[in-house]
């Protein structure tokens, strides 16, 4: 039988020879993966045989990252604010600069109130909602998940439950679940107004781009926007003011050159104080703004 040395090494070879990023890093995790263990112990194991059994799913995990499909899908998490989440096809991988919108959040805040109410439009997994909640766990926040997608809710609240977040999800195609009942018939539990905080990383790639290969195994509803990929962010500018506290904080993730773009929308939506924050590669991504206060009326 081969050692986990023979196996580190061929698998790498494999993977490198299919152009996959990362390759040695992702033979790495999928060996520890298969094992049940983690990378220290298959460096302290270097000469261990491996049965056959657990070589046949490592071949099949490897021919499916090959062809480029996302580690996260294979291992079936992903870490994301020092916690580990569920990941699958089911919602968009979140990525690390998700992570600096979450801790953009977290710095903006305005924590005045003392159960405030806190929105993650457009929610997938549910990563930026559910850290909100338990970063924030002291003030006891209200906290909203909201997706257009029944696969998408169904892992958010998966994620929620195996992490003791308390939040709410509602299906909705972003403000449509707020529609109040129109009859007595009508029993649909209805979010709560207005938010203290609305957060979303919204679908922001153009129609036309083309995808790198593991991004296309994301939902296409979470990543296209339109023509310029801004088409859901307008109707979430214009739809969500309404519904925002007076000096309540919205912020967005977006593509790398929309920046300025969104700013100027949130202008025209007849929001206030807004400015835009780069990510750590100095990327402007993070378009922030504030719902008008009594003052600024």
């Amino acid at each position: 039988m081969k050692t986990l040395r023979d196996i580190l090494s061929l698998g790498t070879a494999y993977l490198q020879a299919h152009g996959t990023e990362g390759a040695r890093a992702s033979m790495q995790a999928l060996l520890a993966h298969v094992l049940n263990t983690d990378r220290t112990w298959i460096y302290l194991h270097m000469e261990d045989a491996v049965e056959e059994e657990k070589l046949a799913q490592l071949r099949e995990l490897l021919r499916r990252r090959g062809r480029g499909e996302p580690l996260q899908h294979l291992l079936g998490t992903v870490e994301f604010y020092r916690r580990i989440y569920r990941s699958d096809a089911r919602a968009l991988i979140p990525r690390p600069e998700t992570e600096e919108l979450v801790e953009l959040a977290l710095r903006l805040f305005p924590r005045t109130a003392s159960r405030p109410r806190l929105l993650d439009m457009g929610c997938g997994s549910g990563v930026i909602g559910i850290t909100l909640a338990l970063e924030l766990r002291a003030m006891q926040p209200d906290v909203v998940l909201a997706d257009i997608s029944p696969a998408a809710l169904s892992l958010a609240l998966e994620n929620a439950t195996s992490l003791g977040a308390r939040v709410q999800t509602f299906r909705s195609d972003l403000f449509s679940a707020w529609q109040r009942a129109t009859s007595e018939e009508d029993t649909r539990i209805v979010p709560p107004a207005t938010y203290h905080l609305a957060v979303a990383n919204l679908p922001y790639v153009p129609d036309r781009e083309q995808l790198q290969t593991e991004v296309a195994y994301d939902p296409a509803t979470a990543l296209f926007g339109g023509e310029d990929g801004l088409d859901t962010i307008r109707r979430f500018l214009n739809e969500a003011l309404p519904h925002m506290e007076p000096g309540g904080c919205l912020l967005l993730e977006v593509g790398h050159d929309q920046g300025e773009r969104v700013v100027e929308l949130m202008r025209q939506a007849g929001y206030a104080n807004s400015s835009l924050y780069a990510d750590l590669n100095g990327v402007p991504r993070f378009p922030v703004c504030y719902a008008p206060s009594t003052a600024d009326a």
